[in-house]
């Protein structure tokens, strides 16, 4: 359809009128946007639980630092978890992993995370819940000017610091974070 935004992937940079606590200064990766919805993940907002605490709970062995934090990927259903990671040749042909852009791969199963957790790579992010939208409910979101949207690159999500992620989105498209003022329209 022509003029149509090409959300995922990519990111949601949360503009400063989006007051909402689950995105106010949000990152997000948006991994699926069509017609009946769309779901992404929050990548800025670690939270004070521990992978290793969270992943021993379902009698998994950790094998990774154990200061390593999970993130809060969004409101919707706490209590899941997926894994953003680099390439891992030990989940090729496993179900549950896929690429979501060159060199970013996101895993959900259980044989996954068995894996993952017997040998977690230095770059990967474990995530709880997730962002979903209805059908058409972004897209009035981004008429609203609550977000902007950009490509995503793997390295970027891995090398940027979460607390550095939602300046740093800004600055990939040009824009000084101190330029947006709280309200719509173009500024």
């Amino acid at each position: 359809m022509p003029g149509e935004i090409t959300v995922a992937p990519g990111l949601l940079i949360a503009m400063p009128q989006l007051l909402d606590p689950n995105f106010h200064r949000s990152v997000v990766l948006m991994v699926e946007h069509e017609e009946e919805g769309s779901f992404g993940l929050v990548l800025n907002r670690p939270s004070e639980a521990r992978v290793g605490d969270l992943i021993e709970a379902l009698d998994v062995p950790w094998e990774g630092r154990r200061d390593a934090l999970a993130f809060m990927g969004g409101p919707v259903q706490p209590d899941t978890g997926w894994i953003l990671h680099e390439h891992l040749p030990e989940l090729d042909g496993l179900p549950g992993t896929r690429e979501i852009v060159p060199g970013l791969f996101l895993s959900s199963a259980p044989a996954s995370l068995r894996a993952i957790a017997a040998s977690p790579p230095e770059r990967m992010r474990f995530i709880l819940g997730y962002s979903g939208w209805g059908p058409e409910q972004l897209q009035s979101e981004l008429v609203e000017s609550v977000w902007i949207n950009s490509d995503v690159e793997s390295g970027f999500i891995f090398d940027t610091p979460a607390d550095l992620l939602l300046e740093a989105s800004l600055r990939r498209l040009g824009i000084p974070l101190e330029s947006l003022a709280p309200a719509e329209g173009i500024h």
